[in-house]
């Protein structure tokens, strides 16, 4: 230190502090406002960044909501949907089971009325049949009775008889 103090020149420190002084308002003239612009620039530009992050921030939010709020919605729409769909299927189960049931009723009354007819027609024939029986068999009969004589004088008298009480 002491070697400084023997080498210290006051002319040389005035030189150097005028120098220094105008480096100084130079840098203030030239290079000071540059630099705090750039600086304010930059903190306006980091500001505005941190704003528009909120304000997406916002936007976000109220997109999930939104979606919250549409997907609320088409659950909703979906199960009006399913019960609607699930009111229509059974509703043609309901007409289907009418339709069959209207089919089946028709499907037994078309055959109750055949066997009617099918019944009356059996009789029919099981009444000629047995005409046609008691036919042979009366005269069979007749003919049994007829083709001895002593029995067609007997049947005559009977015949006479009965008729001679009706009368009186």
């Amino acid at each position: 230190m002491e070697q400084l103090l023997n080498d210290f020149s006051p002319g040389l420190f005035v030189v150097q502090t005028i120098l220094l002084l105008g480096l100084i308002l130079l840098m203030v003239k030239f290079a000071w406002k540059p630099i705090l612009n750039s600086l304010n620039d930059r903190e306006e530009g980091i500001q505005s960044a941190l704003d528009a992050a909120e304000k997406a921030k916002l936007e976000m939010e109220n997109l999930q909501a939104d979606n919250q709020k549409l997907l609320k919605e088409a659950r909703a729409e979906r199960e009006t949907m399913l019960k609607e769909a699930r009111e229509m299927k059974n509703k043609m189960i309901e007409d289907a089971k009418g339709e069959a049931e209207d089919q089946a009723n028709k499907i037994i009354k078309q055959a109750q009325e055949a066997i009617k007819s099918e019944k009356k027609a059996a009789m029919s024939e099981l009444k000629n049949h047995v005409a046609g029986l008691s036919l042979e068999i009366a005269e069979k009969v007749v003919r049994d009775e007829l083709s001895n004589k002593d029995k067609q004088l007997e049947l005559v008298e009977k015949m006479l008889g009965e008729e001679s009480l009706t009368e009186a």
